[in-house]
């Protein structure tokens, strides 16, 4: 994955999309088929296909959908969407730098300082009576199942990707189906 340096990070014209649990996150919807994702993604760029390591015996072959912004340099893909044979689109990746604004009851998940999107998730839950959770990695999101909010480098930076899941084929959460893909760092 390519990464962008502080000084170059500003908010792209990224767009909002919208997340509804347990089925889908913008023109996404959990369970499509390879195809249909590409046909899908065509609102934001261009997609290409690659088949993902198989990290598991349980789960079945996997595809990776990369997309990428119209215009502009090569670069890292705005969204990474999972597809796996059995269970379909199961994973969205939105990346820090160039992918779509995704906000959860108002709050916004993508391209947040780490430290600056805790102290906003903390306070939501005081203000409205509500619990939030952290994941394995120990970054604080949404008490929700199907969001895993992952960090990723940006310069000296670590800004918010959220990964929007259901779990798929063979794995009980959405932390078991989490792609090999995406463990890097």
């Amino acid at each position: 994955m390519a990464l962008e340096t502080e000084s170059d990070f500003r908010v792209v014209e990224r767009g909002t999309w919208s997340y509804a649990a347990a089925v889908g996150v913008g023109p996404l919807r959990f369970g499509m088929a390879v195809s249909e994702v590409v046909d899908a993604a065509e609102v934001l760029g261009s997609a290409k296909v690659s088949v993902c390591r198989r990290q598991c015996a349980v789960f079945s072959q996997t595809w990776k959908v990369e997309v990428h912004r119209r215009g502009g340099a090569p670069s890292a893909p705005a969204v990474t969407a999972y597809v796996s044979q059995d269970a379909g689109l199961f994973g969205v990746a939105c990346d820090a730098v160039k992918g779509p604004q995704v906000a959860y009851h108002g709050l916004l998940l993508v391209g947040r300082e780490m430290g600056e999107l805790e102290s906003d998730m903390i306070a939501y839950a005081e203000a409205h009576d509500v619990q939030f959770r952290y994941t394995c990695e120990g970054h604080a999101g949404p008490d929700d199942p199907g969001i895993v909010i992952r960090a990723q480098p940006v310069g000296e930076v670590r800004r918010s990707r959220p990964l929007f899941m259901v779990p798929r084929d063979g794995a009980w959460t959405e932390w078991d189906s989490l792609p090999s893909e995406e463990n890097w760092g």
